[in-house]
């Protein structure tokens, strides 16, 4: 997958008026505004939220397994780039969001650490791809919760309600019952790929520590802005040293066929619209609804990438995806009534 930047900050500033993004979906400027209809503009960013996230995937997973460009860790880093480069447009010039700093050393150090765990679990994510189908990656991707329960209590001792803990039993049946039912099971794809699942929850559960104070609250397309150059900056001798010049192979490729670099820079620029997308979205609907609508993506994703690549499928193994993800909305709503019961 693309780099995708967390969500959780996004909520505390999803109520202010951001005229620039507003004015961007504005798409009947000439018309009135009781002609505009709110409800066709959010549906049009869910639509591109759906767009940019299944996009990423299939195009990560054309770049590493059908195509041939085998460096997902380089792949990363122009990911990183391109979040940079497309952040500093849109906080600085478009001004999409209010422009926030870093505001200390002790800061800095913390959104460092938590760049370099995001870098292990999108170069974990996107090698995965190489060595499995999209439809498998989402399956154990949807396992996220799992992790996450664990982090959060292995690290801030924090305790749920027994029946929290029990909504998790489908999401690991379900996964145990895929993986044991998939076609093209890879052992290093698994391995690397769950890892990228709990690298994934092991920073959401970091992020609430390290930036809880109120003055190192960070909105997330802010957050972005930051993490991704030290990313980017984390990745480069990683990639030079595990992968060779890339450069210069790319530049190779590049010249036998010139369509690499418009796949590379398109892919780099929709790994940007998923951290977009995922504000956009919650900006005008609700975080609950970012929630669920990357329940049903896991599923839309698999569905798409069967159909694209025509990846081999088990009647066993839908069953354990789909057991998983509703395992995972059972999760969902355990964990809000559990919330509501606490206040």
């Amino acid at each position: 997958m693309g780099g995708e930047a967390p969500t959780w900050a996004t909520r505390r500033l999803s109520n202010q008026t951001l005229t620039t993004a507003d004015h961007i979906l504005d798409f009947q400027t000439n018309a009135p505004p009781a002609a505009r209809s709110p409800t066709i503009s959010t549906a049009l960013i869910v639509l591109s939220w759906y767009l940019s996230n299944i996009g990423v995937l299939l195009l990560n997973k054309y770049l590493l397994s059908f195509y041939g460009f085998r460096f997902p860790i380089f792949l990363t880093m122009l990911h990183m780039l391109s979040c940079t480069f497309y952040s500093y447009l849109s906080i600085l010039f478009l001004k999409i969001v209010p422009t926030q700093r870093i505001q200390s050393r002790t800061q800095f150090l913390k959104i460092l650490a938590l760049s370099a765990i995001f870098c292990f679990s999108v170069v974990c994510g996107n090698t995965s791809l190489r060595y499995l189908p999209v439809s498998f990656n989402q399956a154990i991707g949807a396992t996220t919760p799992f992790f996450t329960a664990i982090f959060a209590f292995l690290i801030t001792c924090k305790r749920e309600p027994a029946g929290v803990y029990f909504a998790l039993l489908p999401v690991v049946f379900g996964i145990v019952l895929a993986s044991n039912s998939e076609p093209l099971f890879h052992f290093f794809g698994f391995l690397i790929c769950v890892g990228s699942t709990a690298g994934r929850a092991l920073k959401s559960v970091v992020q609430g520590i390290l930036l809880t104070a109120e003055g190192e609250k960070l909105h997330s397309m802010n957050l972005l802005r930051f993490m991704a150059p030290m990313a980017a900056g984390i990745l480069l001798p990683v990639t030079l040293y595990v992968e060779g010049n890339v450069a210069a192979v790319t530049a190779e490729k590049a010249r036998a066929d010139p369509f690499i670099l418009f796949l590379l820079i398109g892919n780099a620029t929709v790994a940007y619209l998923v951290n977009l997308t995922n504000f956009l979205v919650t900006k005008h609907t609700s975080a609950l609804t970012l929630q669920v609508l990357g329940n049903a993506k896991a599923a839309v994703a698999a569905v798409v990438s069967i159909l694209i690549f025509r990846n081999p499928v088990t009647v066993m193994g839908m069953a354990g995806f789909s057991v998983t993800v509703m395992g995972v909305v059972i999760y969902g709503e355990a964990k809000k009534r559990s919330k509501n019961t606490t206040d």
